[in-house]
């Protein structure tokens, strides 16, 4: 399975060639894991979403053109759930940020034997059919199937007994799609921290029978006791409101997390463009060099294609940091900076910090947001279901979905 070139044209071809599958059979054969390349009812457009070279608007447009909202309902709905991922965690951000601190504490406190024991299961040398198969595919290929993560959290929690964080680590460092909030509050899940009390537990029947007999692992844990933490789930935050686009001379600041340039609203009037030159590090431990050449090459196009849209010279930063972006709006006599609203993550973390040291010297850095996420991240406060009750509406309200349909 490949994912390359990372650019914007891949991905809407990825999505001309899935579409016609995403209804009925998408439905019926999405949780078969076939391996890492026979996977027909997969998608595979996550790593373009999430770097928002196709847009999750784009993607479900697609799809109601080919599909009936009740042939296509699963899929919908799948790409809704990393819609809510995003808006339960932009209202609780601390979350994220005791993922990271957990991570640390982890890895110092995990003893010779425990090192030992990561690094089998890291390296696909855990001595679990199936397991070790997936730990070498993501590193291989920067890629799981969805039934896979969900059997590889409960058997590295439960039956390996290694903490969650330094799991979820493994993921964001090595997925091509991996975001913040849907890897943290996944494994939350798996662990039964996100539901509380509600756990995941792999079994080898499930898992033979959803890899078509490819793997039967044994000795996996039997139970699945819900793991604790000190501090409870905070309650949800109010999200910031959407910010009007300054006066003056304006440039556009791209960065990995939203590279649809295209489909960015209110940046008609563009002096200058510019993008980081590599993605942030996603963790502490840095980011698997597959994933880094992919956020390389998904800038550099979204760079080029903002620079066509505004006939505005284009430039490469090399990171996002005040005095790089100060320097660029000097060079082209800039007023202010919009850029894509960047959710919760590496790249948020460093143009907030950004964004508080250019107020002081007067130059503004705004976010713009997309109208897909204002007006269903609100809706994230509870579990998924009852925001999933909301999907007919949000598709209406933003024309996707005829209304009375």
């Amino acid at each position: 399975m490949t994912f390359a070139p990372a650019s914007r044209a891949a991905g809407l071809a990825r999505l001309d060639d899935f579409a016609p599958l995403a209804g009925r059979r998408y439905a019926a054969d999405r949780n078969h894991d076939r391996g890492p390349h026979e996977q027909p009812a997969v998608s595979q457009l996550s790593p373009y979403l999430r770097h928002r070279l196709v847009t999750e608007e784009e993607v479900v447009r697609h799809v109601l053109a080919t599909h009936s909202l009740q042939a296509a309902s699963t899929f919908v709905q799948e790409v809704y759930w990393r819609t809510y991922w995003k808006g339960w965690l932009e209202q609780r951000p601390s979350v994220f940020t005791r993922y990271e601190h957990g991570a640390l504490a982890a890895r110092e406190s995990l003893g010779e034997e425990g090192e030992a024991l990561l690094a089998a299961a890291v390296e696909g040398r855990a001595g679990i059919e199936g397991f070790d198969d997936w730990a070498r595919e993501l590193v291989d290929t920067g890629y799981l199937h969805n039934h896979a993560r969900m059997w590889f959290a409960s058997i590295w929690i439960f039956t390996l007994r290694l903490p969650w964080q330094l799991g979820a680590e493994f993921f964001l460092r090595h997925l091509l799609d991996g975001d913040p909030a849907s890897n943290t509050l996944s494994w939350r899940w798996v662990a039964g921290l996100q539901t509380r009390g509600k756990t995941y537990l792999a079994t080898a029947d499930n898992i033979a029978r959803y890899t078509e007999g490819r793997f039967r692992p044994r000795g996996l844990a039997s139970v699945a006791p819900a793991l604790e933490e000190d501090e409870p789930v905070p309650t949800p935050a109010p999200l910031a409101p959407a910010a009007a686009v300054p006066p003056g001379r304006i440039g556009l600041l791209l960065h990995d997390d939203d590279l649809a340039p295209e489909t960015l609203p209110g940046v008609e009037r563009i002096a200058a463009v510019a993008a980081p030159a590599r993605g942030r590090d996603r963790t502490a431990q840095g980011t698997a060099a597959m994933v880094a050449d992919f956020q390389r090459d998904a800038l550099a196009d979204g760079l080029d294609r903002a620079a066509s849209i505004h006939d505005a010279p284009a430039e490469s930063l090399g990171d996002l940091t005040a005095p790089a972006i100060a320097a660029w709006a000097a060079r082209h006599e800039l007023d202010a900076i919009v850029m894509p609203l960047a959710p919760v993550g590496a790249a948020r973390t460093a143009l907030d910090r950004a964004a508080a040291e250019l107020a002081s010297e007067g130059l503004p850095l705004v976010s713009l947001h997309r109208e897909w996420d204002a007006r269903a991240w609100p809706h994230a406060t509870r579990g998924f279901f009852p925001f999933r009750e909301r999907i007919p509406q949000l598709l209406r309200a933003q024309g996707l979905l005829a209304h009375g349909s």
